[in-house]
């Protein structure tokens, strides 16, 4: 599998309502370097982990839409958009944020990755570009 198509399997595995995939995609010495609406952290394996049983507590459901998957070698970069329903609504999608992420695969999991991500907003042209797939 390559690099992107390991990406791409990530994102589609719907692993906020799986945690039990993380050790198949995350690499045991994994950083994630994220500068959120909230400001720059760095998760580690377990960070990241807690970071997806907090969003398995918070949402009934999480779906991910890619606009943009690019690979050059080990690295691997993703736009996309992340949508969730809600534990008191979950007939209801929203789009709750646009991300950009590139990844480094190490040993054939992700191992580094670099993201940043803003709250979607009601722009229709912003909503527009994130709709134009091109994986």
């Amino acid at each position: 599998m390559s690099a992107k198509e390991f990406v791409k399997s990530f994102y589609e595995s719907n692993l906020a309502n799986g945690i039990e995939l993380a050790p198949k995609y995350f690499h045991k010495d994994c950083q994630l370097h994220w500068n959120s609406s909230t400001g720059y952290n760095v998760k580690d394996y377990e960070g990241i982990i807690q970071f997806f049983k907090h969003i398995q507590a918070s949402y009934d459901s999480v779906r991910v839409q890619i606009s943009h998957l690019l690979e050059d070698g080990d690295h691997v970069t993703t736009r996309y958009t992340m949508f969730v329903s809600t534990i008191e609504d979950p007939e209801n999608e929203q789009a709750l944020a646009n991300f950009i992420s590139i990844w480094e695969l190490k040993d054939g999991q992700l191992y580094r990755g670099y993201e940043i991500s803003q709250m979607v907003d009601d722009n229709i042209e912003s909503y527009k570009s994130f709709s134009e797939i091109k994986v």
